[in-house]
């Protein structure tokens, strides 16, 4: 496989991950806007900072009003990680490597990209509306590839790209929550508090799941447990951790190298430290600071597969090496 196509397939992935995740994000809190207080920012205040473009948003928009922040994540031409850019820059990529997908992928993906360009009739609908069909249509094309595209190398960098997102935005949102939202004493346990965790349950796509595992009510510690170390729960970081090692196990074609590399030991050594943790442990040592070791990991992990499997110079599991010339394949 060339590298370049390796590449492609890899941020189509992230991108259409990032996508979803947005809308879902976005869509949960225009949920939540109607149960609290008028004018409140209560459902706000995460998102920009969970996308890592607050410095940004303050340029683009000093007032910050819900709308602006609507309006950013969605459909600013400005911000290189809004829903429209990331179904731009995906296509682009899909474009590039059309004879590698399946024709049911590439459909998908054009659909999605000339509905937020050109269809007037779907940005009039509702918000929550719009929305809601946007992260269906990026479910689609997940699903779409898992039925269509044949489990070789392709499928792998897929999959590679679309876990190393879904745990990355995971952490975020899970972090902001903790250390911009928690309540003052007075009010934990209250109504707000309780819809701000089932906010943050529902964005990160697991609040049945969540009830379904714990009948009990819903605290603090144990959302926190469930969306960073249950095995099972599929956006979970540890799950999605797990899932990462066996693919790079199978992208490097062997079970256990000779001699570890890099990648090999910070992917081992990171899924090994998130599955034999608690979270009381996590909590007592500063879960900020986890979560910030975490994502410094995920950026590793990132930078270390760019370099050996999509830049020109890397070692081998790709017979041909081309550098991406793809501009928007940057981490936002």
């Amino acid at each position: 496989m060339l590298s370049r196509v390796a590449d492609s397939l890899y941020w189509i992935n992230r991108y259409v991950e990032r996508a979803e995740n947005i809308s879902r994000f976005v869509e949960v809190s225009e949920a939540m806007a109607l149960d609290c207080p008028p004018g409140s920012a209560e459902p706000w205040l995460p998102l920009i900072d969970a996308s890592g473009d607050r410095e940004l948003f303050d340029e683009l928009y000093p007032g910050g009003s819900p709308n602006d922040v609507v309006e950013f994540l969605v459909r600013a031409d400005a911000n290189p990680s809004s829903v429209i850019n990331c179904i731009r820059h995906a296509r682009e990529n899909a474009r590039q490597i059309r004879e590698v997908i399946t024709t049911e992928m590439w459909e998908q993906i054009n659909d999605i990209y000339w509905t937020l360009q050109e269809s007037e009739r779907f940005w009039n609908q509702p918000p929550q509306e719009v929305l809601r069909e946007i992260r269906r249509a990026c479910q689609l094309f997940y699903g779409i590839t898992d039925a269509t595209l044949s489990r070789d190398l392709s499928w792998q960098f897929s999959r590679l790209g679309r876990l190393l997102e879904r745990a990355d935005k995971t952490t975020r949102i899970l972090d902001v929550k903790y250390f911009l939202l928690l309540p003052s004493p007075d009010e934990v346990g209250g109504v707000l508090d309780e819809l701000q965790w089932i906010s943050l349950l529902r964005s990160a796509g697991a609040y049945q799941m969540f009830r379904q595992a714990r009948q009990q009510a819903i605290e603090p510690k144990a959302v926190a447990a469930f969306l960073l170390l249950n095995p099972i729960f599929p956006r979970s970081v540890r799950y999605c951790l797990q899932r990462i090692h066996e693919t790079l196990h199978i992208v490097q074609g062997q079970a256990v190298p000779a001699v570890p590399d890099e990648l090999e030991c910070l992917s081992g050594l990171t899924l090994a430290r998130w599955s034999y943790t608690r979270i009381e442990d996590l909590i007592a040592s500063g879960l900020h600071e986890s979560i910030d070791a975490l994502q410094s990991d995920l950026n590793r992990l990132h930078e270390l597969i760019e370099k050996r499997y999509f830049i020109a110079g890397g070692e081998a599991a790709v017979t041909v090496h081309t550098a991406s010339t793809d501009p928007a394949c940057v981490l936002a």
